[in-house]
């Protein structure tokens, strides 16, 4: 294994705590443990963690190997977070809402809570359930991660492939002028987390938003009817599909730019994340071998819809709509994917209201996102 994983010994170690036994959820916890951390890993269903508490520890496949040990695995909240400085949440973005909630009463001072990823809009709404809503005056650190660090699945309730590490991921802070406060807790664990300007800028860098819903969606009859037995991003992704992403991906750069915001492209995402280059997106995602050995999903109603539209593509549209951008695109695959599913996405989704930012001007939204008050 590679020598960057070992040996951080410069200053006190941080204690983490991982929200969420899933895929990511477990190969953070396990890489974190494999690295010599004390980590906790909460996950509300008792049944996901029963075999982590069993084995002690969580086994590590793929490009990491070895075995993570878990300080301790539980569904009680308030055991997994009190002594934690650093909680890394890692659900699906619907449940950040539920984290916020429930994670609030035992809130302290100096803790940092980070959304890996915030997807689009994660740390607005979440600073806005925590300080609005469940009244919570500790200092607390709030951030997100544009990506996930992992390419990984689960294979068994205590075993986890990783099949890809990103290279950069930024990191951004609200309010952005801590920033630079957050990537210094997270840097001497994860040298891949690099500051970004700030929440707006790490939200609309949202890659899953472009190709996890439309992938999906334009692939719908592949995965019914073969149970996802195809590799998802080598074999779903063809030329035509790829005009479709970058016709999606055209639009949330062009909301992005009415916030005065240069986003990413797909195509540099994927040179930035993983070196793969190519003249075009489809070329580029050809090129990815970070990607190559990931299956599709088995069924359609799964978190690339349920999860990447209403809180990636919903927000995006909803941003759009309020500044008087024209999202065409996302608008069809937000409605197609409503229809797959038999569920209104536009009216569960992460929208301006529920990010905090409905009737703000551009100064106002961009104010918000460096001081945390757009007043």
């Amino acid at each position: 294994m590679n020598k960057e994983f070992h040996d951080h010994e410069i200053g006190p170690q941080p204690r983490f705590c991982v929200l969420g036994a899933g895929h990511g959820g477990l190969a953070m916890a396990g890489h974190l443990g494999l690295m010599g951390y004390k980590v906790n890993l909460f996950n509300r269903s008792e049944s996901r963690i029963t075999p982590i508490q069993m084995m002690g520890g969580i086994e590590l496949s793929g490009i990491i190997e070895g075995f993570g040990e878990i300080n301790l695995a539980t569904s009680n909240i308030a055991d997994a977070v009190c002594d934690a400085d650093i909680l890394m949440v890692v659900v699906p973005a619907t449940g950040h809402r539920f984290i916020a909630e429930t994670i609030a009463p035992y809130l302290r001072d100096g803790q940092a809570i980070v959304l890996n990823p915030g997807r689009t809009g994660g740390a607005l709404e979440v600073n806005s359930i925590l300080r609005k809503k469940m009244g919570v005056t500790a200092d607390v650190l709030i951030g997100e991660a544009q990506t996930l660090l992992y390419a990984s699945r689960s294979i068994n309730p205590a075993q986890v492939q990783i099949f890809g590490l990103k290279n950069t991921i930024p990191v951004s802070a609200l309010p952005g002028q801590r920033t630079a406060e957050l990537v210094t807790k997270l840097r001497s664990v994860f040298p891949q987390f690099v500051p970004g300007d700030n929440v707006l800028k790490t939200s609309l860098d949202n890659i899953g938003a472009i190709f996890h819903p439309a992938l999906t969606v334009l692939n719908a009859a592949r995965i019914e009817s073969t149970r996802g037995e195809f590799q998802f991003y080598m074999e779903g992704v063809t030329s035509s599909v790829a005009h479709v992403l970058e016709a999606l991906d055209a639009e949330r750069v062009a909301v992005a730019a009415a916030l005065g915001i240069r986003a990413m492209s797909a195509r540099e995402w994927l040179y930035v994340a993983y070196d793969a280059a190519g003249k075009n997106l489809y070329d580029a995602m050809r090129n990815n071998h970070g990607y190559k050995g990931i299956n599709a999903p088995s069924v359609v109603d799964h978190r690339y819809l349920w999860e990447d539209v209403p809180m990636s593509l919903v927000p995006i549209a909803s941003l759009g709509e309020q500044l008087g951008v024209p999202t065409p695109t996302i608008n069809n695959i937000i409605h197609l994917a409503s229809l797959m599913n038999q569920t209104d996405y536009w009216s569960i989704g992460r929208t301006t209201a529920k990010m905090g930012l409905a009737g703000l001007s551009v100064a106002e939204i961009r104010r918000l996102a460096l001081e945390g008050d757009s007043t």
